[in-house]
């Protein structure tokens, strides 16, 4: 459970270096690759991580940068991982400065409901993490190496 805003800067210091682990394993020819055929192509759900970290924040008031929700994805891996990169490095340093650890108890308006502050570092760090698992097993369907995250 995060009690301060500091107990997510460093769990995120973490996950989106795992995460920017897994975006350098791409490469132009596997972006397309997908589960089936109906199904979330790899370069998609890369670019999905990229974009949800400024939508997301943005939205709960923490003016982060990076490529907008709705700007079309790059054909080339390395132009998604710097994409990432550059947002994923504005978290921290916008969180300190928008909130306080009191705002993780606030009611913070997000996608037609009202979660707490804790609520939406929390789900946005699993968001994040459900998508990078994801990528993992589309990864290996293309024939990447998995880099690895936990052991």
């Amino acid at each position: 459970m995060l009690k301060h805003l500091e107990d997510f800067v460093v769990i995120w210091a973490h996950e989106s270096a795992k995460t920017h682990l897994i975006l350098g394993a791409l490469t132009d020819a596997s972006l397309g690759q997908r589960v089936t055929p109906e199904g979330r192509s790899l370069g998609f759900l890369a670019w999905h991580l990229s974009t949800t970290i400024r939508e997301m924040l943005n939205l709960a008031g923490i003016p982060t940068e990076g490529p907008s929700y709705d700007a079309p994805a790059p054909a080339r891996a390395r132009e998604i991982t710097g994409a990432y990169a550059t947002a994923a490095a504005s978290v921290s340093p916008a969180l300190l400065g928008a909130w306080r650890d009191a705002d993780l108890a606030r009611e913070v308006p997000m996608y037609g409901r009202i979660w707490s502050g804790h609520d939406v570092l929390e789900r946005f760090l699993f968001h994040e993490i459900h998508h990078r698992g994801q990528m993992t097993v589309v990864m290996r369907q293309a024939g990447l190496r998995v880099p690895g995250i936990y052991g």
